[in-house]
């Protein structure tokens, strides 16, 4: 006689049920309540469902744990954070120069702005409240320039081939826009080329604008770099790369340095076409 999913099993062992729901497996269906219940693993089938929608839970809770905790997330929730703190810390800036514009006529902004008011002396309360704005302005901007260098750190182990032609922060933005190194892995090269451009596309679906050529990864030179015309075709090559970057590092994880060369050459030859024209 089989106790179901929790065959021979103690009734209170909640580590030991989770690890069955976890590992276990049946070739052909069976009446698993039933057997339980004569089995006297359960008073009767309520008590079977009750007993298994709180290990269901707790192994469901369990996993996403252990999903939350992979480096690759980790990476997620650091590249957001640095946004965060990188947005907050420029509407603030803003904030503080109209006020400190407002009381001693200075014409500055941004967050150097915030610092150089931190630094002065108060005159008076309105001072000293302009002053700690200023101060958790440039913290922060602190707190994103910190976690900046921690994803420097990090991403290169998590993705190095991704951080290899990309860079660490932008490979982290992608996984982070992918929701994860898997799902950037299983991408098409065309979706990595636009991650981060999802309003254009939404708007260029919707026929009201055209199609978005590249996404975050204009932030790089290999994009950014190249004459507007050639663009496309360098967010192409480069998103090619990615994409194979991103498969290597979760399927494999070893460092590929042909991948770098073979992605310098193309867009050599890419960029090389418009002074090819320039001449002519």
């Amino acid at each position: 006689m089989s106790n179901g999913w929790f065959a021979g099993l103690d009734p209170d062992d909640d580590a030991a049920a989770v690890e069955q729901i976890e590992a276990g497996r049946a070739d052909t269906p069976e009446d698993w309540p039933q057997q339980a219940v004569e089995a006297g693993f359960a008073d009767d089938e309520a008590a079977y469902y009750d007993r298994l929608h709180e290990v269901t839970m707790a192994a469901t809770s369990a996993a996403v744990a252990e999903q939350e905790g992979a480096d690759d997330q980790q990476l997620v929730h650091a590249v957001r954070a640095m946004a965060d703190c990188e947005r907050t810390a420029n509407e603030l800036a803003e904030r503080v120069a109209e006020w400190g514009g407002s009381r001693h006529g200075d014409s500055g902004s941004g967050v150097e702005y915030a610092r150089s008011l931190a630094d002065r002396e108060d005159e008076d309360e309105g001072d000293r409240a302009l002053r700690s704005l200023a101060e958790q302005t440039a913290a922060l901007a602190d707190e994103a320039d910190s976690i900046r260098a921690y994803i420097e750190r990090t991403a290169p182990a998590v993705a190095p081939n991704l951080s290899m032609l990309a860079g660490p922060v932008l490979a982290a933005r992608l996984i982070s826009l992918a929701g994860g190194l898997e799902a950037l892995a299983k991408k098409p090269s065309g979706t990595v080329q636009v991650l981060g451009a999802e309003d254009a596309l939404f708007a260029h679906l919707k026929g009201s604008a055209p199609s978005p050529k590249h996404g975050v990864i204009f932030t790089h030179e290999y994009v950014r770099g190249t004459r507007r015309e050639d663009r496309g075709s360098a967010a192409r090559a480069f998103a090619g790369k990615l994409s194979i970057a991103a498969r290597i590092d979760h399927y494999s994880g070893d460092r590929r340095p042909d991948l770098q060369v073979e992605l310098d050459e193309r867009i050599e030859r890419i960029q090389a076409r418009a002074e090819e024209g320039d001449d002519e």
